[in-house]
């Protein structure tokens, strides 16, 4: 890390792009994750308690709440709790991601029903926080070429799965309204797509599909969320297409 970058004590913003919030209590944590971060062109600000970090994602919008489980005044799960409940809150429909030096299965699987988008485990990579910017719509390109090639063997080949690819999501969105109440067809519908969009390319739908599966098998109750940022990542995705 840059020997001239330092550990905020205080809320401090980072660079420019995706909004992020970290709210960690441990500085060496707080220090890589931000830092990483940055240099995946994420705007971030930092705190060290939960009371902070509560008070700043209620006064701002964050693209992805960062949240340490455990920390001086309130962990993730009371923070994301609260917010969600908060309708004046500005972070109430933020990407949420939940973070531990340690974590049981159980414990995971209670953060996911929970609301959580994903769960890391620290020590963490750059790879890592690169994935979780992946979570949020904007964070990433709607079509990879490159990724696109590799999966289906050559760039012939990409396009004419593109254009099936194209098809199926006109289909999907004329039918996503009948299955926002039948899950187990929108899930079938998810299963498949996922297949499509790895043989295309297609990371920033593969991504909300993830996420919307996710949602379907541990918060059926409440998709709102997940469903409104795949039905923002299928236009995205048929926009880039048809470009």
């Amino acid at each position: 890390m840059p020997a001239n970058v330092t550990v905020p004590s205080s809320p401090h913003i980072h660079a420019t792009g995706v909004h992020v919030l970290v709210a960690d209590d441990d500085p060496a944590s707080r220090r890589f994750l931000a830092d990483g971060l940055h240099r995946l062109d994420a705007r971030v600000v930092t705190c060290a308690d939960g009371i902070e970090a509560l008070a700043l994602a209620r006064g701002q919008a964050f693209d992805l709440l960062l949240l340490d489980c455990r920390m001086p005044g309130a962990g993730a799960l009371q923070i994301l709790s609260t917010l969600r409940a908060d309708e004046q809150a500005r972070s109430r429909r933020g990407i949420a991601v939940a973070s531990s030096a340690e974590m049981a299965p159980a414990e995971r699987s209670a953060l996911l029903a929970a609301g959580f988008s994903d769960v890391l485990v620290k020590p963490c990579t750059l790879a890592d926080l690169q994935r979780l910017l992946g979570w949020v719509g904007h964070a990433t390109a709607p079509l990879d070429d490159q990724a696109g090639v590799l999966a289906s063997g050559d760039p012939v080949t990409m396009q004419a799965l593109r254009g099936l690819l194209r098809s199926e999501l006109e289909l999907l969105k004329r039918d996503l309204a009948r299955m926002d109440t039948d899950h187990a067809a929108l899930a079938e519908r998810l299963h498949r797509l996922r297949s499509s969009c790895g043989f295309c390319g297609a990371t920033m739908l593969s991504t909300a599909t993830m996420a919307l599966q996710q949602a379907l098998n541990h918060v059926p109750a409440d998709i709102a969320p997940s469903l409104q940022r795949f039905n923002l990542a299928l236009d995205a995705t048929l926009q880039a297409l048809d470009a």
